[in-house]
C-alpha cells in the first residue's frame, strides 16, 4: 500500500476526525475492559487514541519504511497499552499509550531497516534514533568536529566503541557478499576477500591428532601407577568435582600430608613416563 491509498487516506481521516476522551469516560471504559472485558469499551477506547498511532507514525517516516505498516505497528502497541494499563495508577491512558506505541514503531523500524540485526541492547538503539542528528551537529560546529564519535557517546552516555559500531552499520546500505568488488566482468566477489581466521585444515588435523596421542599416553601412563597412587590421581584430576586432600586421607585412613606426597609421586612417574614415550617418538 502506499500513502495514496484510499483505504489508508480513509483510515487517517477517520481516526484524526474523532475527538479525545475526557479524562472520566476514559477511566471508565478503562475499568469496563480491565474489569468486565467489555470488548465494546475497548473498541471505543482504541477507536479514540488511533490518532496517537497516525501522529507518531509520521516522525518514523524518514527510516524509509511503509507509512501504513507504522501505523498497524502502532496499533498493535495501544492494543498492548490497554491490555497493561491500570486506570487506577493516576495516569492517563492517552500519556501511557504514547510510549507504546512508539516503542511498537521503534522495534518494527529496527527489525526492518537492515537485514543485520541492529539495535540488540539499549545502547544501540539509543545510538540509532539518535546518532544521524547528533552527528550532524557535531560536523556543524569545528571545536567538536575531529572528535564525533567521542562526543555522541559523552551526549548519550554510550560506551565509545557502541558508537563506532553504529557508525559503521549506518555508513550505508547492506550489501551482498556476493557483490562483485568491481565492474570488471572477472571481477572477485566480497565474499572472497573475506579474511578466514580458522588455523589452516593441515594444522586443525595435526592438532587433533596431538591431543589424541598425549590423552593416549596420559590414560597409559595412569594404567602403570599403584592402585592407591591411580585413585588419587583420578579423584583429584580427573574427575569434575576433584576431592580434598582431607576427604582422600580420611576415605583411605591417612594423612592428608601423605595424600599430597603420594599425589606428587604418582605425578612424576606420569611425567617421567610421558617424557620416556615422546623421546621414543622418531620423526618422519
Amino acid at each position: 500500500m502506499s500513502d495514496r491509498d484510499p483505504h489508508l487516506s480513509r483510515f487517517i481521516r477517520q481516526s484524526m476526525a474523532r475527538a479525545m476522551l475526557d479524562a472520566e469516560t476514559e477511566h471508565a471504559l478503562a475499568v469496563a475492559w480491565r474489569d468486565s472485558r467489555d470488548e465494546a469499551a475497548l473498541h471505543r477506547l482504541i477507536e479514540a487514541y488511533a490518532r496517537l498511532a497516525v501522529s507518531i507514525a509520521g516522525r518514523f517516516r524518514r527510516y524509509a519504511v511503509p507509512f501504513d505498516d507504522l501505523i498497524q505497528q502502532g496499533n498493535l502497541g495501544l492494543m498492548r497499552a490497554a491490555e497493561k494499563y491500570d486506570p487506577d495508577n493516576g495516569a492517563r491512558f492517552s500519556t501511557y499509550a504514547t510510549w507504546w506505541i512508539r516503542a511498537s514503531m521503534q522495534e518494527y523500524v529496527m527489525r526492518n531497516w537492515s537485514l543485520v540485526r541492529t539495535g540488540t541492547n539499549a545502547a544501540q538503539k539509543k545510538l540509532f534514533f539518535h546518532l544521524r542528528r547528533l552527528q550532524a551537529r557535531a560536523e556543524d560546529d569545528p571545536a567538536r568536529r575531529e572528535a564525533i564519535s567521542h562526543a555522541v557517546a559523552r551526549e548519550l552516555d554510550v560506551p565509545i566503541d557502541q558508537v563506532e559500531i553504529m557508525m559503521g552499520r549506518m555508513s550505508g546500505p547492506d550489501l551482498s557478499l556476493n557483490t562483485p568488488q568491481s565492474d570488471d566482468e572477472d571481477g572477485r566477489e566480497w565474499q572472497e576477500a573475506l579474511e578466514d581466521d580458522m588455523p589452516p585444515t593441515e594444522d586443525a588435523v595435526l592438532g587433533r591428532l596431538e591431543t589424541t596421542r598425549r590423552r593416549t599416553l596420559l590414560h597409559a601412563a595412569v594404567r602403570t601407577l599403584p592402585q592407591r597412587e591411580r585413585d588419587i590421581v583420578a579423584r583429584r584430576h580427573l574427575q569434575d568435582d576433584p576431592c580434598t586432600l582431607n576427604e582422600l586421607g580420611q576415605e583411605m585412613g591417612i594423612s592428608k600430608e601423605r595424600v599430597r606426597q603420594l599425589e606428587e609421586r604418582a605425578l612424576e612417574r606420569i611425567r617421567t613416563y610421558m617424557h620416556r614415550a615422546h623421546s621414543d617418538v622418531v620423526p618422519a
